[in-house]
């Protein structure tokens, strides 16, 4: 194995990992990382969708319990069908869309100008959503726990992640800021977010092996068991600390660091500091 190519999917891999489950674009991070560390091109691609198996290992891992409670009461248990069938009408937006435009918004958006600007709008709509959120007279949360969700919340919030198709603008902020104008507390749109990653991201994994499994041989696997272990690895640190995170704290950090981060992006673009590979 060229140990420069397992060093890079090794540093993809930690990147999908820390920042799959914030609020500030996984997808639009790998695509700036792979284009400082010329990590690019159609299988690449593929890699940076499949390694998020790893961080959904994670978040299967973390919330083991509550996952195999639900499985056993699929046949059984009212709360755990409808806990089920919230993810699967959560799921369905972003899967349809996806299915229908994927190759459109591969071709158009997957590059480091796109994204920036993704990162900056994300980053507003934060701070907007944050400052609405500090100025309501009557800040209590509609939902305080996953269970409580309807359809509808559920429907709705899966309409939101339709929007992380565009890449740069967050699966998760989408998903957590869309909860949260919602009705849904912090700490309940960050669980569901997590909740409704298995099946999205998985989706996708599936989707993508298949759709691409021209351009793969077995000679890709090391690379990808790589990346695929160290998002494993890097996520479940980073959902560890996001739950304690925002006990305590709001998401406006994360905006700044999005609106600094995707300005650096554009002035280094189109100032020629950096030579960004599509």
């Amino acid at each position: 194995m060229d140990l420069i190519l397992a060093l890079k999917a090794l540093i993809m891999g930690i990147v999908e990992g820390l920042t799959e489950f914030l609020p500030i674009s996984s997808t639009g991070h790998l695509i700036l990382a792979g284009s400082l560390l010329g990590f690019t091109g159609e299988k690449v691609k593929v890699f940076e969708i499949v390694i998020q198996a790893g961080a959904i290992f994670a978040v299967c891992w973390e919330y083991r319990m509550k996952l195999a409670t639900v499985l056993a009461g699929l046949l059984s248990d009212a709360k755990a069908q409808k806990f089920a069938l919230n993810l699967v009408i959560a799921f369905l937006p972003a899967a349809i869309l996806g299915a229908a435009f994927n190759s459109k918004i591969k071709a158009v958006l997957f590059a480091p100008v796109p994204v920036a600007i993704a990162f900056i709008v994300g980053g507003l709509i934060i701070l907007w959503v944050e400052k609405r959120h500090k100025t309501n007279p009557n800040p209590r949360a509609r939902i305080e726990s996953v269970d409580d969700m309807s359809m509808l919340d559920a429907f709705k919030v899966g309409c939101a992640q339709a929007l992380a198709l565009v890449p740069g603008t967050s699966r998760s902020g989408a998903t957590i800021i869309g909860g949260m104008l919602f009705g849904l507390s912090r700490k309940a749109a960050t669980e569901f977010s997590f909740f409704l990653a298995i099946p999205t991201l998985f989706g996708a994994t599936v989707y993508s092996l298949y759709k691409e499994r021209a351009l793969l041989s077995a000679a890709d696997l090391p690379l990808f068991g790589i990346g695929t272990a160290a998002a494993f690895v890097s996520a479940f640190l980073c959902v560890r600390w996001l739950l304690r995170y925002i006990s305590s704290h709001d998401f406006s950090a994360f905006a700044w660091y999005r609106i600094a981060f995707g300005l650096v992006v554009l002035a280094s673009a189109y100032g020629g500091w950096v030579v960004w590979a599509d």
